[in-house]
């Protein structure tokens, strides 16, 4: 069953016709309990009455019979149906009512009793008056008793379940009025725009708030992620077309050139603006792959002084020199190597860009399982540290033309492995100095000669 409504509906006319039913049954046996004890008591002041009817002699028996308002009359209703015998105290039958069995009601001598005559069960009360020599004996038909039993319950029954088609209606709407919001949203959406990521605005039940704020919750991030994917379009748009400018001005050049040394530098800017494009789309790519989280994320052990130095191996242009404390060597931090290898790439060549020529940039120890790389370079103006993260962002110091994305990628891949990115000051006064902070690193011990 897909529908809600269909559910809802069968549920709560099963659980309603339940308790219909439990109620019915306790109904039932609290009606006849109560209804048998009634009876009961009317059957021994029957017995009463006759008795008391009855002279010392034992006569006229029959008249206190007929006198008792229990057992005369024409038997229209139920007190008419009670059957009376008086017997003596020797075994003769001495009187009984017209509706009475010629078999003795009970062999009992006195109290309440049932007992079975011509198969059918009774109920019988007898009071034995050695007195007056007689036992008096009032009876009435189970049968009977539980017609009326029936009877009374069917009176109970019968109205709630020519209602119930009309309470199951009742339900079926009240189910359907509470499901249109549900179906307000759905309508809603159906109407809009494949781009109207708009939340949505409707009064709700409480139970439903939720579905509705986590579907608001999604269009906020769909929106967001559409923001930023205008924006690194409009961006890459703009800045590949200024390299793939310069590229066509200098194979212009180189190929209209006679002479042999504009012709080689004319070819030099055309290999700097195609490594200045290829390593603005390396950057864009892994951006994106770091906001779409794409890519199985695993956390194992990580040497990072291993890692730096094949950073540095791969590092083909620039001529600063580059200094990694052998202390790096023990520092084994757990997170993702391919986040940890783009984030300290990216740091150590934006490090590497910033430094002058013959320039030096130092990795080191920062703290109690952290690292650090300082540059010789202008630095960043303390005002403009909080934004040097911002994707885009271009500070004025800056000396390389650059993407604005590297330290962006940086702190980015730095949030899937456990660390945290800081600048200050430099020990030496110039340039800048970058830590990372990780939360799970541990310095291995050193090794001694063999």
């Amino acid at each position: 069953m897909t529908s809600l409504r269909a559910r809802l509906f069968v549920i709560l006319v099963a659980a309603t016709s339940a308790i219909w039913l439990v109620a019915t049954g306790w109904i039932y046996l609290g009606t006849k309990r109560e209804l048998e004890h009634v009876l009961d008591t009317r059957l021994q002041e029957a017995a009463r009455m006759v008795a008391s009817l009855v002279r010392d002699d034992g006569g006229s028996a029959q008249a206190a019979i007929a006198a008792s308002p229990s057992t005369g009359g024409d038997g229209a209703g139920y007190e008419r149906q009670l059957s009376c015998q008086i017997w003596s105290l020797g075994g003769r039958l001495v009187a009984a009512s017209t509706e009475a069995p010629a078999e003795r009601l009970t062999e009992r001598g006195t109290g309440f009793s049932d007992s079975v005559i011509n198969g059918e069960p009774w109920r019988v009360y007898a009071i034995e008056d050695p007195a007056k020599g007689v036992r008096v004996l009032v009876g009435d038909r189970l049968g009977l008793r539980e017609r009326l039993v029936q009877d009374l319950v069917l009176g109970l029954v019968a109205p709630a379940v020519l209602m119930l088609p009309f309470f199951a209606w009742l339900i079926w709407l009240s189910v359907g009025r509470g499901l249109a919001p549900l179906k307000q949203i759905a309508s809603d959406l159906k109407r809009r725009a494949a781009d109207d990521l708009r939340p949505v605005q409707a009064r709700v039940a409480d139970e439903i708030r939720p579905v509705m704020e986590a579907l608001n919750g999604l269009f906020r991030r769909l929106e967001a992620a559409r923001r930023h994917e205008r924006e690194i379009t409009a961006f890459a748009a703009h800045e590949l077309r200024t390299p793939l400018a310069g590229i066509r001005t200098q194979a212009q050049i180189a190929k209209a050139a006679d002479d042999r040394e504009m012709r080689l530098s004319a070819l030099d800017r055309i290999i700097e603006g195609v490594d200045r494009t290829a390593r603005l789309v390396s950057q864009l790519l892994a951006l994106a792959r770091l906001d779409s989280g794409a890519g199985r994320q695993v956390r194992e052990p990580v040497n990072l002084g291993q890692l730096l130095r094949e950073i540095e191996r791969e590092r083909t242009r620039g001529d600063q020199a580059v200094e990694i404390d052998p202390a790096l060597d023990r520092l084994v931090v757990e997170g993702d190597p391919d986040r940890l290898r783009l984030a300290l790439r990216n740091l150590h060549e934006n490090a590497c860009g910033q430094s002058p020529p013959r320039g030096l940039v130092r990795w080191g120890l920062a703290g109690q399982g952290g690292i650090a790389v300082e540059d010789e370079g202008p630095g960043i103006p303390p005002d403009e540290i909080p934004l040097v993260t911002q994707r885009f962002y271009r500070g004025r110091g800056t000396k390389v033309a650059g993407s604005g994305l590297g330290l962006a990628i940086v702190e980015a891949a730095l949030a899937g492995s456990g660390g945290a990115l800081a600048f200050a000051k430099p020990t030496s006064g110039q340039g800048l100095r970058a830590e990372i902070a990780f939360r799970e690193a541990r310095s291995i011990p050193e090794q001694g000669p063999a």
